[in-house]
Parts: structure tokens; sequence; C-alpha cells
């Protein structure tokens, strides 16, 4: 069974691509916990949903706060800005979930657009590394630092017609690896979470066929993620991996 959801009481958290999916929940159930919730997502109306849900939450436990942040992760620009304004307004950061990114086409390599390769680095590695970099000051100045990057068993297994998607994934967890290793004497600990299918619409475009029925809700993986930010947690550098409730280091020996 995954781990209880940990209490968040006073600790400022932000979430990429809380708008929809497994964003959404982490973002509720973190607000739920007692966090205070930095979402940034490109949709408003969905962090406008997001916000009416926390806030109906806050009124009955008196817990957890939003900050709304509509921003494109293709603004690189955007997301320096970011960790700048949390400074300013907060002065350090405490958790990370870096969960927002693009699937890109299911194709032959040979057949995939430069267009849509080149999203898929621009959204799901180079404004991950960009986020890395704007608020790894701000989560060293946290007493428990903690930060979750979103990853997918596609970097592992690297299946036809997902390389774009795969490479990107494998991108991403080598540089949390580089992180928390960088970081490791710090009270800051970096992990990626692989949440497995989950009945988003990415995995409906990915795979179009699937009855999502079969397949377990965000709300339900969300709920196993979360417990990563916990002060509590001692990890640093592996990948948990949610719909199995296990934790894997992909990290060879030096």
């Amino acid at each position: 069974m995954p781990d209880p959801i940990p209490d968040l009481t006073g600790r400022l958290a932000v979430v990429t691509g809380a708008s929809r999916g497994i964003g959404y929940f982490i973002a509720r159930h973190m607000a739920a916990a007692g966090a205070h919730v930095i979402a940034v997502a490109r949709t408003v109306g969905g962090l406008e949903e997001l916000d009416d849900e926390i806030k109906a939450e806050h009124a009955r436990t008196g817990k957890g706060e939003a900050t709304l942040v509509p921003l494109d992760l293709a603004d690189m620009e955007g997301i320096d800005r970011l960790g700048g304004a949390i400074h300013e307004r907060w002065g350090k950061l405490d958790i990370l979930v870096a969960n927002a990114g693009v699937l890109g086409t299911i194709s032959p390599l040979g057949h995939i657009e430069a267009k849509t390769f080149e999203k898929v680095m621009a959204i799901n590695v180079t404004s991950t590394w960009r986020l890395i970099r704007s608020v790894d000051p701000l989560l060293r100045l946290s007493d428990a630092g903690r930060a979750i990057i979103l990853s997918s068993n596609a970097a592992h297994s690297a299946r036809a017609f997902w390389g774009p998607y795969a490479a990107s994934k494998a991108a991403v967890e080598t540089m949390m690896r580089s992180w928390a290793d960088e970081t490791k004497n710090y009270p800051l600990r970096v992990n990626a979470a692989d949440p497995g299918a989950t009945r988003t619409a990415m995995r409906a475009q990915a795979v179009p066929g699937e009855d999502p029925e079969t397949l377990p809700h965000p709300s339900e993986i969300a709920a196993r993620i979360v417990p990563m930010a916990s002060p509590e947690l001692t990890r640093t550098g592996q990948t948990y991996q949610a719909k199995h409730d296990r934790w894997v280091s992909y990290q060879q020996p030096a």
C-alpha cells in the first residue's frame, strides 16, 4: 500500500501541468494536506476550477491555498521569472512537482516532423531543466526541499514508435539523478515518479482503442505520488513506480 499523504502544513509547492490530469490531483491533494500550491499551467479554465476546489476544501477544513500562474512552459523566460517571483514573495520553496509534458506523435522516428520532435524536447526536457535552474536555489533554502520529476516507463522500455517521448523521459530521469547527486549533502531530496498507465487525456491520445475504465483514475495515482513530498523522505536519485508501489534505482554503481 502507498504511504499516507503527509502533513504539508506551511509547505510551499510548485506543481506544473496543474490544470488537468495527474498534476491537477497532485495539486488538490497537496492543498488538502495543508500546502500552499503555486499551480502552473497554460489552461486558465482548468486552473480556475482547481482554485475553486481548493477554496471549497479550505472552507471545510481551513487547510490549503493556491496561487495561480498561467504560463506556457515554452516561455523559457517566463520560467525564469517564476523563480524570481517566488523568491521575492516567499524567500524559499519546499516542493517542486515537474509534471507538465507532451506526448508528441506515436510514429516511426523517420516519419516524425522536426517541429513535433523539437516541441517534445522543448517542453519535456528543456523547460524541465529551466525550471530546475530557476528553483534550485529556493529548494536549497528549505529545511526539507523535495523535487518530484514526472517520468515514464517509456524511458526504459524504448518501445517502437515512442521514440521522442521515450528519449525525453530518459533525459529528465538522467537530469534528476545528476541533480540528486549534486544536492545529496543538502536537505534536498530529488526523485522521479513513473505514474504508469493512467486514465488521462495523454493516455487516450497514445492508446485510443483502450478502455479508460480499466486504468486507475489520476486522483488515485496522485495520492501515491504526494508522499514523495514528505519532509521525512530519505531517498534521493531514485524512481518511484506509482502503479506498483515500489522504488527502483536505475543508477549504476560507480
